[in-house]
C-alpha cells in the first residue's frame, strides 16, 4: 500500500492507497474462447469482452430485472437465495452463462421448466430445455446457498464480494464482488432494475438498493424489501447486514433512509444534514438527481478501509468526512446512472467524482479549484503522489483505481474547464448526463461531447491529459 493519506473514498482515497481493487483471480484476467461448451454453435459468450476484464459479464442476453430473494444467517454467515432474473435475448441461444463464485447450485429453471447447469471456475453454464429465440424474453430461476466468500485483491490485501464482519455482512461488489452473492451478467454494460429481498435474524435491519417497500417480522425473523426501480450495473447492488439504528428524512421530496452502526452514534443526524446539501448542490451543477430515493450506510467495519458508491446508498466503513460523502454523492451521476461502458472508462466516473470534491472545498471556503490543481501539479499536495504514473485513458486491470484514474483525471477536467470556460464546461456536464441518464458512456462519446460544444477539436487536450506519459 502506498500510504495516501484518506481524505477522499475508497474510489478516492482509502486509508492505505487509492486502490478500490481488482479482485478478480488471475484466470479472469486472460482472454480466453467464448465456449460454453454447447455443440450446437447457440451459445452465449462467457465473457463480455471487457478490454481490461474480457471473462467478465457474458453475451448472447440482456438482463432486464433481477429478484433477489435472500435468507442470511449470520451466525455461521449461512446464506439460502433464490434469483430470478428476467432477460432477453440476444442471439439464438442452446446455453448461456451466469457469473457465480462459490455457492452450491440447487436447481435451474428457464421459463418454469427444469434446465441444465454446468460449474467451470466463476461461470455457471445453463442449459435451457429448448432453443431461446433472438429477441425471446426469458426468466431463469436459480436456488441456490452456502457461505459466501469476499474476494481477496490481486494485491492480496483489499476485499470485496461477500465481506462477514463482527456483527454482520457485507456485500460489495467492485469490480468483481457480486458475482459472490448472486448470479448474473456481472459486466457494467448490462444495467437492469432490482428488487431485493432479504430476510434476518429479528434486531437486524438489512439494507439493499433503493426504496424500502416492506418490512414484516414474523416470529424471530424480520424481512425487508427494497425496490430499486432505475437500472443499475450490479457491481453497484450490495446488501449489508447489521444490528443498525436507522434515520429517515428527505432532501426536497427524495425519501433518504441512513443507516448506522450503534458505534458511529453521531453519523446519522450528521449525515441526515449533510446529504441533503450535498444532493441540493450537486443537482444545481450536474442536473436533476437521477434516481427515486437516497440514502448512506455507515457501518463499522475492520475488514474494508474504503467507500463505495453503492447505488443510492453509498457505503462507508466508517464515519465519512464530508469530502468522501460529496465524493460518493457525486458518484450517483458520475458511475451510477452514467456508467462506464468499460473498465477502461473508469475515469469518466472518479475523475468527476474527485473534481466534485475539489469544487465542494471551494465552495465551503477552502482552497479554490484552481490553487488545488497547482498544489497537484507542483506535488505539493500530500495527494499527488503517483498522478503521473501512467495515463488515465490507459490503466491496466491492477491500477484501475490507481491515483492517476482519479486525480489526474480531475486535473484534466480543470483544463477542459479552463479552455472551454464555465458555460461550455457546465453545460457539457449537465448534457453528459442527460444524454446518458440510466445508460452507458465511454470516453470516445465523451470527447465528441466535449469537441462539438466547444466548436473544435480538444485533442491536444486530451492527448496530453488523457493518454500522455509522464507530467504533461
Amino acid at each position: 500500500m502506498t500510504g495516501i493519506p484518506r481524505s477522499s473514498a475508497r474510489c478516492a482515497a482509502p486509508r492505505r492507497r487509492l486502490r478500490r481493487g481488482v479482485l478478480l483471480p488471475a484466470a479472469l484476467m486472460l482472454v480466453t474462447s467464448c465456449s460454453t461448451g454447447s455443440d450446437s454453435g447457440k451459445a452465449g459468450a462467457d465473457g463480455a469482452g471487457d478490454p481490461l476484464f474480457p471473462r467478465l459479464g457474458n453475451g448472447g442476453y440482456d438482463v432486464q430485472h433481477y429478484g433477489l430473494t435472500l435468507d442470511y444467517e449470520p451466525e455461521g454467515n449461512r446464506l439460502h437465495a433464490t434469483a430470478v432474473i428476467t432477460a432477453r435475448a440476444t442471439q439464438d441461444l442452446d446455453a448461456f452463462n451466469l457469473d457465480l463464485k462459490g455457492m452450491k447450485v440447487r436447481d435451474a429453471r428457464v421459463d418454469g421448466k427444469p434446465a441444465g447447469t454446468a460449474r467451470k471456475g466463476t461461470e455457471l453454464t445453463v442449459t435451457p430445455g429448448t432453443t431461446l429465440d433472438k429477441g425471446r424474453e426469458f426468466q431463469t430461476v436459480v436456488v441456490y446457498e452456502g457461505v459466501p466468500k469476499e474476494i481477496t485483491d490481486a494485491d492480496g490485501e483489499s476485499l470485496e464480494g461477500w465481506v462477514e464482519t463482527d456483527s454482520g455482512a457485507a456485500a460489495l461488489g467492485e469490480p468483481t464482488g457480486s458475482m459472490a452473492w448472486f448470479p448474473g451478467n456481472h459486466h457494467p454494460s448490462d444495467k437492469a432494475a432490482y428488487d431485493i429481498e432479504v430476510t434476518v435474524p429479528k434486531g437486524y435491519t438489512a439494507v439493499a438498493n433503493g426504496e424500502l417497500k416492506r418490512k414484516e417480522v414474523r416470529g424471530d425473523r424480520a424481512t425487508f424489501s427494497w425496490h430499486n426501480p432505475e437500472p443499475m450495473a450490479s457491481y453497484l447492488a450490495s446488501v449489508v447486514v447489521n444490528e443498525f439504528e436507522v434515520t429517515t428524512t428527505k432532501a426536497g421530496d427524495l425519501p433518504v433512509y441512513i443507516a448506522t452502526h450503534p458505534e458511529e452514534p453521531a453519523a446519522g443526524p450528521r449525515m441526515a444534514k449533510l446529504l441533503p446539501r450535498a444532493i441540493d448542490w450537486a443537482s444545481g451543477l450536474f442536473g436533476p438527481y437521477p434516481f427515486s430515493s437516497a440514502g448512506a450506510v455507515v457501518d463499522h467495519n475492520e475488514y474494508v478501509d474504503y467507500a463505495l458508491e453503492t447505488q443510492t446508498k453509498p457505503y462507508f466503513d466508517e464515519a465519512p468526512t464530508d469530502a468522501i460523502v460529496v465524493h460518493e454523492v457525486a458518484h450517483q451521476w458520475f458511475g451510477n446512472s452514467v456508467t462506464p461502458r468499460t473498465w477502461r472508462d473508469m475515469w469518466l466516473s472518479e475523475s468527476f467524482a474527485q473534481y466534485a470534491e475539489w469544487m465542494w472545498e471551494e465552495k465551503e471556503g477552502g482552497r479554490p479549484v484552481q490553487r488545488i490543481f497547482d498544489d497537484f501539479y507542483s506535488g505539493k499536495d500530500p495527494e499527488s503522489s503517483g498522478i503521473w504514473a501512467f495515463p488515465p485513458g490507459d490503466p491496466t486491470p491492477e491500477t484501475i483505481s490507481d491515483p492517476p484514474v482519479y486525480r489526474r483525471g480531475a486535473m484534466l477536467l480543470h483544463e477542459l474547464r479552463r479552455g472551454v470556460g464555465d458555460g461550455v464546461f457546465f453545460a457539457i456536464v449537465r448534457k453528459w448526463v442527460a444524454d446518458h441518464r440510466h445508460g452507458n458512456g465511454d470516453t470516445a462519446e465523451f470527447v465528441a461531447l466535449c469537441e462539438e460544444r466547444a466548436g473544435r477539436s480538444l485533442k491536444p487536450l486530451f492527448d496530453k491529459w488523457l493518454w500522455g506519459e509522464g507530467r504533461p
